[in-house]
Parts: C-alpha cells; structure tokens; sequence
C-alpha cells in the first residue's frame, strides 16, 4: 500500500523542464502578479447543508450557488500566453469534502488515462492539502486533469518521503468532469470546463491523522492549475508561492482552510 513510486521525480520535475524551454510570448490576457496583494490567503469552508450531493461537475447546481470561490491569480515562471481564469469551492460534511473547479481556458488537451500518470502535463487542476493540523507540511496532493483522471501522493516530506495512494483508494475519490475522458487533438479556442470531487475523510485516515473538519478546525492548502505539456504551459496558484520557478510542492506557502 506504501510504496514508493520510481517516477515521482519525473513526475514533480517534468512541468519545471518543459517551462524553462519554452520562448517568451506575447500576453493576450493575464492577472499582473507585481499589482496584487500577496496578504495571507484564506478560505472559510461551508458545511453542506443538504443530506447528499450529486457529484457532475455542474458549477451551477444549488448546493454550490451560494458558495463563494477562491481565484488562482497568482502564475509562477513565464507568463504564458494565454492566462486562464480559474476558481474553485470547497464544502463538507462529517465524512466527507467534496471540492469544484471552474476553468475559463484555450489550449485544453488532456489524455492520460492511468491512475498516478502525469496528469499535470495536461491541462489539470490541483487540491494540495494538510489535513492533519499538528503535521501542517504533510499533505495529499490530489491532482485531476480535465477528463477526470486523478493523481493523488500523501507526501510526508517533500522529495523524500511519499506513498503513492493505490487504486483500491483512489476508487473511492468520486470525480466528475465536464469535458470528455479525452480531449485531443488540443482544443485552442475559448473553452469552459468543471471538474468535481468528494473525498472521503475514512479514505484519508488510511495514510494520514486526519484533524476532524468541524466549526473552527484549521487545515493548510493550496489550489492550482497546470497544463505543462499542452501548447500554453501554465502554472496558476491560489495562494502566493515565493518561488522563481514553478513549483507547487511547497507547504510552506500553503494558504488556510478555516471550516464553519
């Protein structure tokens, strides 16, 4: 069950080596990341209120309305050539969060299709989580492409110490997506698209103490967004990571969850 994946370095290292190829190109619509604010990012999750939740990846459903989203307005390396807009949500209950993107995107490609593949080579979005509140730089990084395949590590201490969740856990991730399992050839006009989540907490515990989500429990986390093999390689952050090449695999700069 906790084994160590071979690839990881391939995996963690392949979005850096394909950003620092690429040439600099002309913007055609970005958040400046000089002009905003880098105060501390922080989000209050909502406990659903409902018994049961539909997981089909429509942002528009009722349990969401009233949900207010976090944006991904800061990128990490080049400035890419077309900046997607990104927000997401997060709600739970006592077993369960359950998790939305919404992307306003171009260049969308997504193919890999195997459990633990590089899923962020393709345009993907991305839950970094701690969800124990005395180990705040031990966390899961749920990473799940835009047709709905997922990568999910419990890294322990980055670069050294990580189990790669199996297919009898990742199973229990309920993920719907809005666009089809596969997207390519690559689609480059304007394209919006959802990807949503429930994870359960007794899944969790199998690797990791999980601090309780209840009113005025902390976790640290972060949101993201990739796509570093498609023709717009791009690297979208929730909360600030103070990093000169992109890097989403450092806690440190985790944002806060505070639960209701």
């Amino acid at each position: 069950m906790r084994t160590k994946l071979l690839t990881w370095s391939f995996l963690i290292y392949w979005p850096f080596l394909i950003n620092q190829v690429i040439e600099d190109k002309p913007v055609l619509e970005s958040h400046p990341q000089s002009s905003l604010k880098k105060a501390e990012a922080q989000y209050l999750v909502k406990r659903l209120k409902q018994r049961s939740i539909t997981i089909d990846a429509d942002w528009d459903k009722k349990q969401w309305k009233k949900i207010k989203p976090v944006t991904l307005d800061y990128n990490m390396g080049t400035e890419p050539k077309f900046l997607p807009k990104v927000k997401a949500k997060l709600m739970y209950d006592d077993e369960n969060i359950y998790g939305i993107f919404q992307v306003e995107d171009r260049y969308v490609r997504s193919v890999v299709q195997e459990y633990n593949g590089n899923v962020s080579g393709d345009s993907c979005v991305e839950f970094f989580f701690s969800p124990d509140t005395d180990l705040p730089l031990s966390y899961f990084n749920l990473e799940i492409n835009a047709g709905g395949t997922p990568l999910i590590f419990y890294v322990a201490k980055p670069w050294d110490k990580f189990t790669k969740l199996e297919k009898e856990d990742i199973d229990q991730i309920e993920i719907a997506h809005s666009l089809p399992k596969v997207v390519d050839p690559e689609i480059t006009e304007a394209t919006t698209w959802t990807i949503e989540y429930r994870i359960p907490l007794s899944m969790l515990k199998n690797h990791s103490k999980v601090t309780q989500p209840e009113s005025g429990t902390i976790w640290k986390a972060n949101f993201y967004k990739t796509g570093s093999r498609t023709s717009n390689p791009n690297f979208l952050t929730w909360s600030y990571v103070d990093n000169p090449k992109p890097n989403f695999h450092l806690p440190k700069f985790f944002g806060t969850l505070k639960f209701e």
